[in-house]
């Protein structure tokens, strides 16, 4: 691993240990670098605030497994994996999670999710996204981060299969019919 990103593991690593003790809207970038042991222009170079941070460490933990939908996953595998690495990752998800700034993880996870999912569907149609597929896709995106949410700071109470299999259920009929036909469920 090169140096820049340890530098990173180690601020995230930093962020986890505040986070079980001080909600993420008070932590303070100083708080952060006085655990990493590094200066503040080292946080600087590499984040632009605790919120990058905290995205940067989240598409880490998740995003190779949503790489994976449509070549040897489905949705629902790869939903599981997801949730299965906030379940391992408890304290640092139900801290980040329960920030509501502009710059949230909760923004930051609808964007990515629906922004995965706009490219794939592109890619494996090879046409533009309908408008109204467009618009399925942002509802179900959206009630998708909701619901993952609610599990994560409810206590994480059902399995992560049970929860990604309802998330699945849950997708509009037009919406399941486009990634049944694409070979994503």
């Amino acid at each position: 691993m090169e140096k820049q990103e340890k530098t990173r593991y180690k601020l995230a690593q930093s962020v986890k240990a505040c986070m079980k003790t001080t909600p993420v809207d008070k932590i303070t970038v100083k708080d952060i670098v006085e655990g990493a042991g590094v200066a503040r222009q080292t946080f600087y170079r590499n984040f632009l605030d605790k919120y990058d941070l905290i995205n940067w460490y989240f598409d880490k933990l998740v995003l190779a497994c949503f790489e994976q939908i449509g070549v040897s996953h489905t949705v629902e595998e790869s939903l599981t994996q997801k949730l299965r690495f906030i379940q391992e990752e408890k304290s640092f998800f139900m801290g980040a999670f329960r920030s509501d700034d502009h710059n949230s993880l909760k923004e930051h996870d609808f964007e990515l999710i629906l922004g995965f999912y706009q490219e794939l569907i592109s890619e494996k149609s090879h046409k533009p996204m309908e408008e109204e597929i467009q618009f399925l896709l942002e509802m179900y995106c959206q009630g998708s981060v909701y619901m993952t949410v609610k599990w994560i700071l409810g206590g994480m109470r059902e399995e992560p299969e049970e929860m990604a299999r309802k998330l699945v259920e849950a997708m509009p009929p037009k919406l399941c019919n486009v990634f049944g036909e694409l070979g994503l469920l």
